[in-house]
């Protein structure tokens, strides 16, 4: 087995005498306890930056020398200590740099950057004045935030700021959920998913030894969420919606009008960015709350290190959510009694089949999904790397029952609805107590029962073994229509994006479809058609969709996000041109005003062409 890029860098740290890593290690810090002393509107804190050992995975497992933050004459925690006070504070700071041969420079915390040589301590004065969410964070590698990988990633910590009048040190009614990361190598849209050794955490621990949080139906949950890692995070909450009520970074921190904000239940964060988040839990069970690039969140070794193609497989595990999952994830259970008897005795039936498809081999398998609808069989394997677009009516119950006819585990996750926690679809984990939502073995079924309640553009997709089952073709998309409204062939138009099976081909393309090279789109000027697309790639948080003429942006308007119906304050008509992250639907609607050829592109954060539609507008 390879071995994590942090076991050998621990052995690349060298200490002079009396200057070893503390041996009782770093404590994790859940950005519960603010550190300090409080008196008479003045906070005055000294830290201290040092070699610690810190323990991702649990306590007593594997563990990696690393610099931290410390308060002096305390232990060393990652996140680093928690400054949180009220608008208006005074900070009388000193910090030391106990960093063995190595300058110490750290920002956000004063208006200027603070150099701390090697046993030498600076002092700061200075007012946090502003209400909002920031940082502070540290490099003795001389790297810029983002470029920090390996042994200085972990200096940070985080900086509340509450309103005026707040007491310091009271339970606060929010959480802070820090996501940090070590790396070998820089991740980019070209190569992320290939790096060997990668690990993610929220407040210094990795899943499934992240904290598990429990609330009850209907309280108002809201989480500070910081992205103090060098990736973009998609961050998808299962099951509902969140509501994003304030976003900002090291510097800044901004509310949003309550009829700009963005409701959704995926949200890319990039790096060095943070938000407050509000949401309502309407259904009781388990639910997570994760990055959904699977590189963050799939199987991994000890602290990050990758398993060998011989080795530990997550597609022959059959408890997902313990084994199959690490990284970037947070478990919620909700308590509460929202079992109101539902019939289902007049539920329409799907029967999903999972099929082993054409050219498919173990190191890169192809599968094909079957749709059977009350008995008539809608699709057969042809060799499309994407699912039947399955639909819907709101407020009619549905029983869609995945059969596994292939050799490998799986699960069928319904991205987006909102239903009972038993059906979400994360084997091992969804469901309420002892009732949890089993995997679906091979030759085994699983029907999934629920009542959309809301019309709006969907996904399904596999939940087990996610990029490697992804890219083999299990995703599709679902669509909810309004009753009295039948799906319209020609003014609906669908586009699933996802990743090609093929890692060569995937690092230059994306799939339309399930194709590389679609069939073209024939509209009509004076028509309005509904564009509904849907990123369900592996590697492509930061994909960008744009539609044109020539090399002139059309216009379109916005109408949903993530299935939801966009407020009229954001349906303005705008250029052509957004950004999808994975997990992501976004609809629009477009009336083509003159014929001739247009194009919808598939782009790279940076404007390099995955993949195009053709588009032909007849008079």
């Amino acid at each position: 087995m390879k071995k994590s890029v942090l076991l050998a860098l621990s052995s690349a740290i060298y200490f002079l005498p009396g200057q070893l890593p503390s041996p009782e290690g770093a404590l994790i810090n859940d950005n519960r306890k603010p550190a300090g002393t409080f008196r008479e509107g003045v906070l005055t804190l000294e830290l201290e930056a040092r070699i610690t050992k810190w323990y991702p995975d649990a306590d007593g497992g594997p563990s990696v020398d690393v610099q931290a933050f410390a308060e002096i004459g305390k232990r060393a925690q990652i996140p680093g200590p928690l400054i949180r006070v009220p608008a208006g504070t005074a900070i009388n700071l000193s910090i030391r740099n106990a960093v063995p041969n190595m300058t110490l420079m750290v920002h956000g915390l004063s208006a200027d950057s603070i150099r701390v040589p090697v046993n030498d301590t600076q002092r700061r004065t200075f007012t946090l004045s502003a209400p909002g969410t920031y940082y502070y964070w540290g490099t003795t590698s001389g790297r810029r935030f983002g470029n920090r990988l390996h042994e200085d990633a972990q200096l940070t910590g985080a900086i509340v700021v509450d309103p005026r009048g707040a007491s310091f040190g009271s339970v606060p009614r929010d959480r802070i959920l820090m996501i940090g990361m070590m790396a070998d190598t820089f991740g980019s849209e070209f190569q992320r998913g290939d790096r060997e050794n990668l690990l993610f955490v929220i407040n210094g621990r990795s899943w499934p030894n992240t904290e598990r949080l429990t609330y009850n139906l209907s309280d108002t949950i809201r989480w500070r969420v910081l992205n103090l890692s060098a990736d973009p995070h998609p961050m998808h909450l299962h099951g509902t919606y969140y509501s994003v009520e304030r976003t900002g970074d090291a510097t800044r921190d901004s509310a949003i009008a309550v009829d700009e904000r963005p409701f959704v239940n995926t949200l890319s964060l990039l790096p060095g960015k943070t938000m407050m988040m509000s949401w309502v839990p309407e259904h009781r069970g388990n639910w997570l709350f994760h990055c959904h690039v699977p590189e963050h969140f799939g199987a991994r070794g000890p602290l990050g290190a990758l398993p060998t193609a011989d080795g530990h497989r997550s597609h022959s595990i059959a408890n997902h959510a313990l084994q199959g999952m690490s990284g970037l994830v947070m478990g919620v259970t909700v308590l509460g009694d929202d079992r109101i008897a539902a019939d289902y005795s007049n539920r329409r039936r799907i029967r999903l089949l999972v099929n082993d498809n054409r050219s498919s081999a173990s190191t890169h398998p192809h599968y094909g999904f079957a749709l059977n609808d009350n008995g008539r069989e809608l699709a057969i394997d042809n060799d499309v790397r994407a699912g039947p677009t399955i639909t819907l009516q709101r407020g009619q119950p549905a029983g869609i029952t995945v059969v596994n006819r292939t050799d490998e585990f799986t699960s069928i996750h319904w991205h987006g609805i909102e239903l009972e926690s038993y059906f979400d679809g994360v084997a091992g984990f969804s469901g309420i107590e002892k009732r949890l939502s089993p995997v679906i073995a091979p030759r085994d079924s699983f029907e999934a029962r629920f009542t959309p309640p809301r019309a709006g553009t969907f996904m399904y997709h596999t939940h087990v073994d996610e990029a490697r089952q992804q890219r083999g073709g299990l995703s599709g998309m679902l669509l909810v229509l309004e009753p009295g409204h039948p799906f319209d062939a020609v003014r609906d138009i669908p586009i699933l994006i996802t990743s090609p099976g093929d890692l060569d081909t995937a690092a230059a393309h994306v799939l339309m479809n399930g194709r590389l090279s679609p069939s073209p789109l024939n509209l009509q000027t004076g028509v309005t058609y509904r564009l509904r697309f849907a990123n369900i790639t592996v590697s492509r948080p930061g994909l960008q969709i744009a539609m044109l003429r020539d090399s002139v942006l059309s216009r379109w308007t916005p109408v949903a996000r993530d299935g939801a119906d966009l407020p009229p304050a954001q349906r303005a008509t705008t250029p052509s041109r957004v950004g999808v992250t994975i997990g992501r639907t976004a609809d629009f609607e477009i009336t083509p005003t003159e014929p001739g050829e247009m194009r919808i592109e598939m782009q790279t954060s940076g404007g390099r062409v995955l993949g195009q539609i053709v588009v032909h507008v007849r008079q």
